[in-house]
């Protein structure tokens, strides 16, 4: 009954960014997201544990002579598994075939005549189960009566004597004890907390989720909330929503979290949408945007009034909210050109591009403003255009990887099934290191419980 332990994997794909393996640890933004999902426990599994719980022998007097000395023995076993139904109301009907033997002693003075019999019932119980928030769950059995499929008669040859009453007044008492066995094993069979406890330290362990570039991910839960149970004929659905804080870092692991011995009460929700966005950070450190501009400009040449400019050095770094990209140029300008902007991301173009872009020259010989002028015009455009930290690799792997995860059987029992509809940078955000894009991550899943 892991429900949770297997959520800590939901982040774990891979993340663009770079380091050195020598570096310090960095962290970047902490970000606030909700994971929420539906969770379907068929009554099947419900069922399994009672039945696993009940033994095949269910009850055994072997006295005569107790009960106010009614001569009766009697052994009661299961004949078939335990069945359960679920009603609109929160309630679970329960089905209990048995077998029967009896034997009665007939007679008076202390002598009697014994005889045994065969027979079999069907008993009713109507269970009232709530899930409390400190993840144990409570139930109030009652019996709903029972039928018969064959009447107990003890054969004395030529006398038959039916003992229906006497063994029913044994049954009605049997079936409130029955109750009572029943609510203790669903107390013990369906505490949650202890699963709870190790998915919330499961979950918060730090997760590599790139090798290649020592990348790290981060996830603190804060606080789970569920809707209420709803009860069909063949299974119990939830929702579940967990809020948690993802951190990106890039060096040496960082450390975990405290383990907990408890978790904390979830919260009671009326709803939670199918749907849900996360958000995690992936990282691009300015020595790896400053290969970008390499790769794209570094010995580049562009024409200006009739002769060239061309660009000898590049360097990208982060100045204030603006990213800064200084290239160095020879032929018709030497000098070193700054041109800033802001970084936002292009859906289009699957790149991080500067916007509300500005420049500056910095240069050793006197040019004409005509020539100043388009200088400025032609580099400008073409960083505009041609930069770009590129996002389309991070956006397709991450997508599938993380649809990989959300279609596993992490545990057996324990099946996942989800879709990731929408992935991309919403925000992009700058450090001292590099540039930090929060990827946000439209999705949604299911978990079942099945075969535990």
């Amino acid at each position: 009954m892991r429900i949770l332990s297997f959520l800590f994997v939901l982040l774990s794909f891979n993340i663009f960014a770079q380091t050195e393996n020598n570096q310090a640890v960095y962290s970047f933004p902490k970000i606030k997201s909700s994971i929420t999902m539906p969770v379907t426990i068929p009554l099947s599994e419900i069922s399994n544990m009672v039945n696993s719980s009940v033994k095949d022998l269910i009850f055994q007097d072997d006295s005569y002579t107790d009960n106010d000395n009614d001569q009766f023995k009697v052994k009661v076993w299961k004949t078939r598994p335990i069945r359960l139904v679920g009603d609109a109301n929160q309630n679970i009907f329960i089905e209990v075939p048995l077998k029967i033997w009896a034997e009665k002693g007939i007679g008076t003075l202390g002598i009697y005549t014994y005889q045994e019999t065969t027979f079999e019932t069907v008993m009713y119980f109507k269970t009232a189960l709530s899930f409390k928030n400190n993840w144990s769950v409570s139930t109030f059995t009652q019996p709903m009566g029972f039928k018969w499929v064959t009447k107990p008669v003890l054969d004395y040859g030529k006398i038959k004597i039916p003992i229906t009453s006497l063994v029913e007044s044994s049954l009605k008492d049997q079936q409130y004890k029955f109750c009572k066995t029943i609510d203790e094993q669903m107390a013990a069979q369906l505490n949650f907390q202890q699963y709870a406890v190790l998915a919330w330290n499961a979950f918060s362990q730090p997760c590599n989720i790139s090798e290649e570039y020592n990348t790290w991910l981060k996830v603190t839960p804060i606080n789970v909330n569920i809707t209420p149970l709803k009860f069909y004929g063949n299974q119990i659905d939830t929702n579940i929503g967990i809020d948690i804080f993802s951190e990106t870092f890039t060096g040496t692991k960082p450390e975990a979290s405290q383990p907990v011995k408890t978790v904390m009460n979830f919260n009671f929700i009326p709803l939670l949408a199918d749907k849900f966005l996360l958000q995690t950070t992936a990282n691009i450190p300015f020595s790896e945007a400053t290969n970008i501009a390499k790769k794209t400009f570094l010995n580049k040449e562009f024409d200006i009034r009739d002769s060239k400019v061309r660009i000898t050095d590049i360097k990208v770094y982060g100045e204030a909210d603006r990213i800064m990209i200084e290239a160095d140029t020879e032929g018709y300008v030497n000098g070193t050109a700054f041109i800033s902007g802001i970084p936002v991301y292009d859906e289009t173009k699957k790149k991080i591009v500067l916007s509300d872009t500005k420049f500056k020259l910095k240069t050793s010989n006197l040019l004409q403003k005509l020539a100043t002028s388009l200088f400025k015009g032609k580099i400008v455009k073409m960083i505009e255009d041609e930069y770009g930290i590129p996002t389309n690799e991070l956006e397709t792997s991450s997508k599938k990887s993380i649809e990989e995860a959300f279609n596993k059987e992490y545990y057996k029992g324990l099946k996942i099934s989800g879709k990731v509809f929408n992935l991309k940078p919403s925000r992009i955000l700058l450090n001292d290191l590099g540039i930090t894009a929060v990827i946000d991550i439209n999705a949604n899943l299911k978990l079942t419980l099945k075969g535990l």
